[in-house]
């Protein structure tokens, strides 16, 4: 059985709606304040061009972690 963790920032554009950033395998264990510095960042900085529009507030980050097994 493989599993695949993935960590998603989550943000509000202007246009009110939400977005996802996805980070595959992050470095275990994860680091909420880090992660809330960096998508705070990411809101201040502007450093993405979406068409859902313009990041303008980070939402609470998540982290999903997904088991895939053969059936045969």
């Amino acid at each position: 059985m493989a599993a695949k963790v993935s960590l998603h920032l989550m943000f509000m554009t202007d246009r009110n709606k939400k977005v996802r950033i996805a980070i595959p395998n992050p470095k275990q264990p994860v680091d909420p304040t880090a992660v809330q510095n960096a998508a705070q960042l990411i809101v201040e900085k502007g450093v993405f061009d979406l068409p859902q529009g313009k990041i303008v507030q980070a939402l609470p980050a998540e982290q999903t972690q997904t088991d895939t097994s053969s059936v045969s």
